[in-house]
């Protein structure tokens, strides 16, 4: 089946305004007769089961729509039965690309057609997974999120030498929408393909290090709700703040603890796309010690324009985090000054231009193929040297591990090869140091004269320094 948009119809009328109905012609005969569908796309935020975009059932079978006259432009969209696990594909059960329709001058009815819907051919092994064997593992289908009283699956990638390379640590970036991340089978439209990329990069000697990464599935019906802080009266929100607690005070100590990391705010990233673009910005802000590198692709920063540039302004970035902005410049009318406008006012509260890279492009769109031929080079800007914020004492980022996080009464320290001895400093909300010490690699640190509350960890060896946040419970 061709991907492209199908408009078997096209009748216009004479009007000031355009109101467009979509009407399906043909559904798969094994929709369930009860099957409620939905439009998710440009004009309700991706949501794949709004209630104000649900179509209504015709007498002949046929489903229609009408959309408000305010609706104008380009739009893209794609049929669902109320969730991104039953989002519409080919005849072969293979994801498609978002459909694309501009809404003339006047009326116009547009017919369309459903190959199949993508969960109706998972089933009978019509779908074989694209995740990357053995570098791609689910750590749990149900990981508990403490904050949100929910549960969710979580996925892990871990690079080419992992195994073999027994002592090595490596850097993490954490990503929304799991789902998408890494298996066209689990995808609602397609996937990134982070792992293949990432595996490539180190056969082709562009990345020494590698990157685990950490893929967190999100909660379909909840999934606007946990993106964002605040709420959006017409499209919900709000729970964002426990989102990003649970990424930087659950999930992050977890991985710290399981899994070879390096722990420093300089080895942390985040990224994701669209309302994973608002929420990972967000979490950089509100968790600077935390994440240094932050990939932001195609932000739906209207979902909530005033309170994010505020909180902004409240709150300005850590100039020594690195920030990769892309996306389509035919996105949407607000796309890329927006995105504009962020850089900009992350420019003004201190971030040097240098660790700001802004790329708007032309063909690019909302969509998961766009997101995955940007990634890799997102991901290598990211990781680069960052820029230096001053010529004076300016030190090279400090390859340590730190944990567990939260501390109880010992904080374990692994040091690179390269550095014999490093000074580690507690320091309080004031800036105040509580605690040192001198360490070696292996070296159990005593913090149970802490209060409980959280701390900046510092670390400095070998003209080399590196910060991380300490948690003592």
């Amino acid at each position: 089946m061709k991907h492209a948009f199908l408009a078997a119809l096209l009748c216009l009328y004479g009007g000031a305004q355009a109101q467009t109905t979509l009407r399906l012609t043909s559904v798969p005969a094994a929709t369930p007769a009860g099957a409620t569908l939905y439009l998710a796309g440009t004009v309700n935020n991706w949501s794949p089961s709004s209630a104000a975009h649900t179509f209504t059932r015709n007498p002949d079978g046929t489903y229609q729509l009408t959309l408000p006259a305010t609706v104008t432009g380009t739009v893209e969209f794609k049929f669902t039965r109320g969730s991104w696990a039953t989002v519409e594909a080919d005849a072969q059960f293979n994801d498609i690309g978002n459909r694309r329709y501009t809404i003339g001058s006047g009326p116009a009815t547009v017919e369309l057609q459903v190959a199949a819907w993508k969960d109706q051919g998972s089933g009978g092994g019509s779908c074989q997974s694209t995740a990357l064997q053995p570098n791609v593992r689910v750590i749990s289908t149900s990981f508990q999120m403490p904050q949100l009283g929910r549960t969710r699956r979580v996925w892990v990638y871990l690079p080419n030498d992992y195994t073999m390379a027994t002592a090595k640590r490596y850097p993490v970036l954490y990503m929304h929408d799991g789902q998408n991340v890494f298996d066209a089978c689990t995808s609602f439209s397609g996937e990134w393909g982070v792992d293949e990329t990432l595996s490539q990069l180190q056969q082709q000697g562009l990345d020494a290090t590698g990157s685990i990464v950490v893929a967190v599935d999100n909660g379909g019906a909840d999934r606007l709700n946990e993106m964002s802080p605040w709420n959006n009266p017409q499209y919900g929100g709000g729970q964002g703040d426990q989102y990003v607690d649970f990424m930087a005070q659950t999930l992050k100590p977890y991985i710290d603890q399981n899994y070879r990391t390096l722990t420093g705010r300089e080895y942390t990233g985040i990224a994701g796309s669209s309302m994973g673009g608002l929420i990972s910005t967000y979490a950089a802000l509100k968790y600077p010690q935390v994440y240094s590198k932050v990939g932001v692709f195609s932000p739906a920063f209207w979902f909530a324009q005033a309170p994010l540039f505020q909180y902004l302004r409240q709150h300005p970035a850590n100039p020594a985090t690195r920030f990769y902005f892309v996306s389509g410049t035919q996105e949407s009318q607000t796309m890329v000054p927006l995105m504009q406008a962020m850089r900009d006012s992350l420019a003004r509260g201190g971030v040097p231009a240098a660790n700001l890279s802004f790329n708007p492009k032309a063909d690019g769109q909302h969509a998961e193929w766009f997101w995955k031929r940007e990634f890799s080079a997102a991901y290598q800007w990211l990781n680069a040297p960052a820029a230096p914020l001053s010529t004076k004492g300016n030190a090279n980022h400090l390859a340590f591990s730190a944990y567990p996080i939260p501390a109880k009464n010992q904080l374990r320290v692994e040091l690179p090869t390269d550095v014999r001895e490093a000074r580690l400093e507690v320091l309080d909300a004031t800036g105040r140091v509580v605690l040192k010490d001198k360490v070696r690699s292996g070296d159990s640190v005593n913090v149970s004269g802490l209060a409980r509350g959280t701390y900046f960890l510092r670390v400095s060896g070998g003209h080399k320094s590196g910060t991380q946040t300490l948690v003592k419970e």
